[in-house]
């Protein structure tokens, strides 16, 4: 029988190619190519041009609504969660994904991984995980000649996009050993380090209804991931059309890629420097300060039931999210909404709440939603 024609994706409908790399005029070449060349996020240079910067801003727009669009022809729903994901990409973090089992996580990880050609690696954490089944380890080979020597057997975090699946199954001494990875972009094996390669992305999932035999992250390896995102189930119609796709005929779709590497590392850069204003840097300050239950901003809730705050990682999660929302919205400065937007996502996981809470099922998106309304936009010295 013929095969099925995919449902076409948002760029096929506006008469452009899938493949964004063939998409020449909206996507501005000469001015990511000149990024490209610089050398990757820290070496590229300011663009020189208001016509460069609009070129970069359309392109990062371009991608991020192409990588919409072809995940939706995989995955059904979870649009937000998506829009998260995407976000962190593009500021450069990791990402948890917090749900129950058979949302997609895994699904989004791999699509993502796939539509942009980059390599990726998928870990099953379970109690009896090594670290050196993450980062990999040195064995003894033997060459022509009868000649040994050590050589450093690379593990599965030396992809673009690693997912580890179920993280929490892992013990600590194994959790641990994303810690150097996630922060450093390199891992250290018998005294050498070896970098990562560029782009680096971590998303880990939980599963967060079956907690026996378990190990919660420690608060130090929340800290690093830039959002936690959680996904929900889908409502009737989104569980319909996922029925309608799994229980016939297997789909067949190879997506083709949108971007490179280098591509994704100029992105990057570019959107780390989109401009912050001064009141919206003190607005994000500001919100993570009212995290914390000793200082007076904080809202009655936080100090009732909030043991620790948000770190400055925290802030820097809030602004970087906020730059590269602005640039999706089609303003080249962020503003305050947007780092109102990120709020959930970039503080959820890092306030420790005390037992009080946990005894009156307390959330931390509530507390959020206190600080949000606590904490104005505009302070008297802005």
């Amino acid at each position: 029988m013929p095969r099925e024609r995919p449902r076409a994706s948002t760029a096929e409908a506006a008469g452009q190619p899938q493949g964004l790399r063939q998409t020449g005029d909206a996507a501005g070449p000469p001015a990511v190519a000149r990024v490209v060349a610089a050398g990757g996020v820290e070496a590229a240079s300011e663009p020189a041009t208001a016509e460069e910067v609009q070129a970069l801003a359309a392109r990062l727009r371009a991608l991020h609504g192409w990588l919409l669009a072809e995940i939706e022809q995989v995955l059904v729903g979870q649009r937000q969660a998506v829009e998260l994901v995407l976000a962190a990409l593009f500021a450069g973090g990791h990402v948890l994904l917090e749900g129950a089992p058979g949302l997609g996580k895994t699904l989004l990880v791999r699509t993502l991984a796939q539509a942009l050609g980059l390599e990726f690696r998928r870990v099953q954490c379970t109690p009896d995980l090594m670290p050196a089944d993450i980062i990999g380890t040195t064995i003894l080979t033997e060459e022509e000649g009868g000649r040994r020597r050590f050589v450093f057997e690379r593990g599965p975090v030396f992809a673009h996009v690693v997912l580890a699946d179920e993280i929490n199954r892992a013990t600590p001494r194994t959790q641990s050993a994303l810690l150097e990875a996630m922060q450093e972009r390199s891992v250290t094996v018998g005294g050498v380090t070896y970098p990562l390669p560029a782009p680096f992305m971590v998303l880990a999932t939980q599963n967060p209804i079956e907690m026996e035999g378990t190990y919660p992250l420690p608060e130090a390896q929340l800290d690093r991931f830039l959002l936690k995102v959680e996904v929900a189930p889908p409502a009737e119609a989104e569980l319909v059309e996922v029925l309608r796709r799994t229980t016939g005929r297997a789909p067949e779709r190879a997506l083709p890629a949108g971007a490179d590497a280098a591509e994704l590392l100029a992105l990057a850069a570019f959107a780390r420097r989109v401009p912050c204003p001064e009141p919206v840097l003190r607005y994000a300050a500001r919100l993570v300060g009212a995290t914390h239950p000793a200082s007076p901003a904080a809202p009655p809730g936080v100090r009732r039931f909030v043991r620790y705050g948000a770190s400055p990682r925290g802030a820097q999660a809030l602004v970087l999210v906020a730059k590269v929302r602005a640039l999706v919205r089609g303003e080249l400065h962020a503003a305050f909404e947007d780092i109102a937007h990120a709020a959930h996502a970039a503080l959820r996981h890092r306030l420790l709440l005390n037992f009080e809470a946990e005894a009156e099922g307390v959330r931390p998106e509530a507390l959020i939603d206190e600080i949000l309304a606590a904490v104005p936009a505009v302070s008297g010295i802005d």
